[in-house]
């Protein structure tokens, strides 16, 4: 059984809750048992590259990203984008958070639902009051209650979508155009003290999924982090902190390491989560015939997702989840089939992100 990914000093929540207690004095859980990695500062530039895993830092492309890496983190599980999306504008644990899965349950909505897209396994619109999903008061209401502004850089593309009124309530959202652009507003906006921007990069993380790891595309990818990361370190004004870091890392698979699952394999389970963690309703002799068809072991969701889980949390959690070999990306019906890589489970190329200090 992999160990639960930490909470208690060394996870992305700590990096959150370390950011939030040297800007205001107090924060809503602990910071990094390590302290004094990150330095004190009045406005911090927060840089979140989608998939930088620690393993990816040791791509040709990612040199000036290694030169500052400065220590590892634990991404929380599942190892996905919206669960540490929302774990950073909470600067809580998925367990305080409920957003507990790329696809989640949800009993409102009698369905499964995709957290990042807002839609249903066909593809159907979910309408919810996004703004509403995650607790109040979160990680930017916080600051900007304590006099800190908060502001999150992002690619237009981004801007009014239902995932960024979900994780963004309270921040400033400002709109990049291409990678320059980006670069130039982090700055521009880090020239004020008693802020925080946050700025978010998704390339990596799209490479990855849609060409892997050896491509060409991949290579450009990492190269465009590590530009954007070496143009905001080296025209960052005097008083403020560069940090970065990541919501996961990724994880490759052949053809041939993809177990896609029939419709009818299973007819006694519900699936939702992630295909390196695959929450599972229904009946138990169906999961463990599916665990033992993959080779992989079946826990209780509810011990990896943080301390102390919420009633909404443990409603829309699976009754076991699924942990495949680190080599195996499990593909239920109505998951994504076509990807390169993957993520969600507990293997350190998923779970193992780091702390960078430009």
């Amino acid at each position: 059984m992999p160990e639960k990914p930490s909470y208690d000093g060394r996870g992305l929540v700590n990096l959150a809750a370390e950011i939030e207690l040297r800007l205001t004095g107090e924060s809503a859980w602990t910071g990094l048992s390590e302290r004094s990695v990150v330095p004190d500062a009045d406005t911090y530039v927060l840089v979140l590259f989608d998939g930088l895993g620690v393993a990816q830092l040791d791509h040709p492309a990612a040199r000036r990203l290694a030169a500052d890496h400065a220590a590892t983190l634990e991404a929380p599980f599942p190892t996905t984008t919206s669960v540490s999306m929302a774990t950073v504008a909470t600067g809580l644990p998925p367990s305080r958070h409920g957003l507990v899965g790329h696809l989640v349950w949800l009993e409102e909505h009698d369905r499964v639902v995709n957290t990042l897209k807002w839609v249903d396994l066909t593809g159907a619109p979910v309408d919810h009051d996004y703004a509403t999903f995650l607790p109040r008061p979160n990680l930017w209401e916080r600051l900007r209650a304590a006099g800190i502004e908060p502001v999150t850089v992002q690619f237009d593309g981004f801007d009014g979508t239902p995932f960024s009124r979900l994780v963004y309530r309270g921040a400033r959202f400002e709109r990049a155009w291409d990678l320059d652009d980006m670069a130039e507003a982090t700055v521009m906006l880090a020239s004020r003290p008693r802020r925080l921007v946050f700025t978010y990069f998704p390339s990596v993380d799209v490479a990855g999924h849609v060409t892997g790891l050896g491509t060409t595309e991949f290579s450009e990818a990492m190269a465009q982090a590590a530009s954007l990361w070496d143009r905001i370190a080296s025209s960052l004004p005097p008083g403020a902190v560069l940090l970065g870091t990541a919501d996961h890392g990724l994880a490759e698979f052949p053809p041939d390491r993809k177990l896609i699952l029939e419709k009818t394999a299973y007819p006694g389970l519900r699936y939702a989560g992630d295909s390196r963690g695959v929450q599972l309703w229904g009946d138990p002799a169906e999961m463990e015939a599916l665990a033992d068809r993959t080779g992989g072991v079946l826990a209780d969701p509810a011990g990896l997702i943080g301390p102390d889980p919420t009633g909404t949390a443990l409603a829309r959690l699976g009754g076991k989840v699924l942990l495949p070999p680190d080599d195996v990306a499990v593909i239920p019906p109505g998951f994504d089939k076509r990807l390169a890589c993957y993520h969600g489970g507990l293997s350190l190329a998923e779970v193992e992100i780091p702390l960078l200090i430009g």
